[in-house]
């Protein structure tokens, strides 16, 4: 065999040997139309997080032709949980203008070190803020750790693809933030139709570090030696203990920037989730 032959076998061999490191452990597919499976899904309702605009909802999301559809609305009705005179955010909102969807998995499914695969096209107009993201347990946010595997703003008008670890320090509250941000037109400058496609976001966590890939390119590395909590979280790593998925699409709010009304609805769409996990 020549030395070339050689090199081919090799990696052929090498990249065999490293995908059977791995075993499919958990997925959605989203291959059954209509709602998705309650056995593993759980929908945030109101108000809920980064002054952001949309009320979400169940309504919102749903699966079909093998997707999971989540879809950011205009609309307008009253807020059932508004008070005259309130100091908290949500509830000093007379009306819902805007409606959207966020799943989690939280107390149905969640896991500790592996492999995460999310395939998604994601909606990139004025006000998008999809995300891809994971939550730990038993601790206050963001003592409890997160973990975005993908977020898509706007930082000073300019969109940009996030991927972030985020842990806590001394104040409550407050995040240490490991965050690597990819100006977005450096991906659609190679392929003008990049949003019309499909990607693959991918974790790889495990006892030393968090790997976050897009599409196989490496993003953002964090060593577990950094992520140690601050007193709030009385020296803990939250990222030695499980946590659960959460898949949203929110509207406008700290992040999102000015919502275009014009581009509504917006469909942030997902192929299938995937949890891996090395072979013993």
């Amino acid at each position: 065999m020549n030395r070339d032959l050689t090199l081919l076998f090799l990696l052929v061999l090498s990249l065999h040997l490293s995908a059977q490191d791995w075993k499919l452990v958990w997925s959605d597919e989203f291959n059954r139309d209509g709602r998705p499976d309650s056995t593993v899904w759980n929908f945030e309702e109101g108000f809920v997080r980064n002054h952001e605009a949309q009320w979400y909802q169940a309504d919102n999301a749903w699966q079909t032709d093998g997707l999971l559809v989540i879809e950011a609305r205009r609309e307008h009705r009253p807020n059932p949980t508004y008070k005259k005179g309130s100091r908290q955010w949500g509830r000093q909102r007379e009306h819902i203008n805007y409606t959207s969807a966020c799943l989690t998995t939280m107390g149905k499914y969640e896991f500790c070190y592996g492999r995460m695969e999310v395939s998604a096209r994601i909606p990139t107009e004025g006000g998008a803020w999809p995300a891809i993201w994971t939550l730990g347990y038993g601790m206050e946010w963001p003592s409890c750790g997160e973990i975005d595997q993908m977020e898509f703003y706007r930082i000073d008008g300019v969109p940009h693809i996030l991927a972030n670890v985020a842990w806590g320090n001394d104040q409550r509250y407050s995040a240490v933030w490991n965050s690597r941000k990819v100006p977005f037109a450096n991906f659609t400058r190679r392929d003008p139709n990049w949003a019309l496609r499909f990607h693959v976001w991918r974790m790889d966590w495990d006892e030393t570090s968090i790997r976050l890939y897009l599409d196989d390119k490496l993003l953002n590395e964090v060593p577990l030696s950094a992520t140690v909590n601050g007193s709030v979280g009385n020296g803990t790593n939250p990222f030695t203990r499980p946590q659960y998925i959460l898949l949203n699409l929110a509207l406008g709010g700290d992040n999102g920037g000015p919502i275009d009304d014009a581009a509504l609805p917006m469909r942030y769409e997902i192929d299938y989730v995937r949890v891996y996990q090395k072979a013993k």
